[in-house]
C-alpha cells in the first residue's frame, strides 16, 4: 500500500459529497435503497446518524438512537412517514453504547423481529443494563481511587453507577450473532461484516462492495476520535493496542474512494487518509504522555497530554478511562513503569 501522509486538522483533507444533512428524524438518500437518518442526542455530542436499508417488503435498521422521548417520537414519525408503514425486518446494532443500541429493544418488540449484534457487545450490554439500581462495586471504587480520584469524584462515580441502563430499552433474550467477515444479504445486496475493536469490544461495520459503501459506526469518524477507554471490569486490558490494530486493518482493507457512513459528523470519502491520521494522532499522544511522565504522574494528571478540551465533572470519568488506556499501552510497550503507593494510588514514570 502507498504510504499516506496524515493531515494536520482532522477531516480537512476528506471529501464530503453531501452539502446538506437531514433534519432530526428526516432522511436523505445516500444510494439506491440506503437512507441517512439523523437524530438528536442529549449529550455534548448532540447527534447520531442512523441508516435505513430497503429490504424487500420491509426495512433493515442500522443503529437506533438513545432511549428517550424525543427519539421515540422521531421513530414514530419515520414509521408513519418515509418508511410508509413497511415493517422493520431486523435491527442491526454496531455496538453496545446507548446512542446506538438504546431503542433496539423497542423496535424489536414493536415488529417482532430479530436483533443482530456481535456476541461480545450483546452480552456486555445486557450485563451493563443489569447494573441498573445496583451499588458501585468495590472493584470500581478501588480502580478509580488508584487512578487518582478524590473522594468527591469517587462519590460522583458511586452516584452515577448503573446509569447505563437508563438509556437502553431491555434487550430481547435472543439475538442473531454477527461474525467478522461473514456476508449478509440485505435488499438483494451482499454486505460484509467487518469487526473492529478498542472503542467497543466487538464493533460491527458493514461493507457493500456493490454500492462502495462502508457503514462504520464509531470505528471511523471524520472529525473526532472515538473514545478508547479502560474500565474496572478488565483493568489489565490494552484497548488502545486493539484500536490501533483495527485502524491499520481497515486502512489496508478499504478502497480509497469508498463512501464512509459514520455515526457522527457527515458521510465522507478518504478512509485511508483518516485512518492513518487516527493512528498518527494516538502515537503522537503516546509520545506526549511519555514526556509528561518524566516525573511520576497519576492517570488524572495525564489529561494535558491527551486532550485539548477542558475536562469537567461530566467527562472526567471518560477522560480517566482514556488516560488509563494510553498508560496501559505504554506499560505493555515497556516505555513506562507503574508504582502503587501506600494509599493504593498508581504512579507512572517514563523509563
Amino acid at each position: 500500500m502507498t504510504e499516506t501522509k496524515a493531515i494536520t486538522k482532522p477531516g480537512q483533507g476528506l471529501v464530503y459529497p453531501f452539502e446538506n444533512r437531514p433534519e432530526n428524524g428526516q432522511t436523505i438518500e445516500i444510494a439506491p435503497g440506503v437512507l441517512w437518518v439523523r437524530m438528536r442526542l442529549p449529550f455534548q455530542l448532540n447527534h447520531i446518524n442512523l441508516w435505513l436499508l430497503e429490504d424487500g417488503e420491509g426495512w433493515t435498521v442500522v443503529d437506533t438512537g438513545v432511549r428517550d422521548g424525543p427519539t421515540a417520537d422521531a421513530w414514530k414519525a419515520l414509521l408513519a412517514g418515509v418508511m410508509a408503514g413497511r415493517p422493520v425486518k431486523r435491527v442491526v446494532v454496531t455496538h453496545l453504547h446507548p446512542d446506538h443500541v438504546g431503542m433496539a429493544g423497542w423496535l424489536v418488540r414493536r415488529f417482532d423481529c430479530m436483533l443482530w449484534m456481535s456476541r461480545t457487545d450483546y452480552l456486555m450490554c445486557r450485563n451493563l443494563v443489569a447494573d441498573t439500581g445496583q451499588e458501585a462495586p468495590k472493584e470500581g471504587v478501588r480502580f478509580y481511587h488508584a487512578a487518582g480520584f478524590t473522594e468527591e469524584m469517587l462519590e460522583m462515580y458511586r452516584t452515577r453507577f448503573g446509569g447505563f441502563g437508563q438509556g437502553v430499552y431491555t434487550l430481547p433474550s435472543s439475538y442473531r450473532r454477527l461474525v467478522d467477515r461473514e456476508e449478509v444479504e440485505i435488499g438483494g445486496r451482499r454486505w460484509q461484516v467487518v469487526v473492529g475493536r478498542g472503542h467497543a469490544p466487538e464493533h460491527v461495520c458493514l461493507w457493500c462492495r456493490e454500492l462502495n459503501l462502508f457503514i462504520s459506526g464509531d470505528q471511523i469518524l471524520p472529525r473526532i476520535s472515538s473514545n478508547v477507554s479502560l474500565f474496572p471490569t478488565e483493568p489489565e486490558a490494552d484497548p488502545l493496542r486493539e484500536w490501533l490494530q483495527s485502524c491499520a486493518m481497515l486502512r489496508d482493507l478499504l478502497p480509497e474512494d469508498v463512501l464512509v457512513l459514520p455515526s457522527h459528523n457527515e458521510p465522507f470519502r478518504g478512509a485511508r487518509l483518516r485512518l492513518q491520521e487516527l493512528i498518527e494522532e494516538h502515537e503522537a499522544n503516546l509520545d506526549k504522555l511519555v514526556a509528561l511522565c518524566a516525573a511520576p504522574m497519576r492517570a488524572v494528571d495525564c489529561f494535558p497530554a491527551l486532550f485539548r478540551a477542558r475536562i469537567t465533572a461530566g467527562n472526567y470519568g471518560m477522560a480517566t478511562g482514556e488516560s488509563l488506556a494510553h498508560l496501559n499501552c505504554l506499560l505493555y510497550r515497556g516505555r513506562l513503569t507503574k508504582r502503587t503507593d501506600e494509599d493504593g494510588v498508581d504512579w507512572y514514570l517514563a523509563k
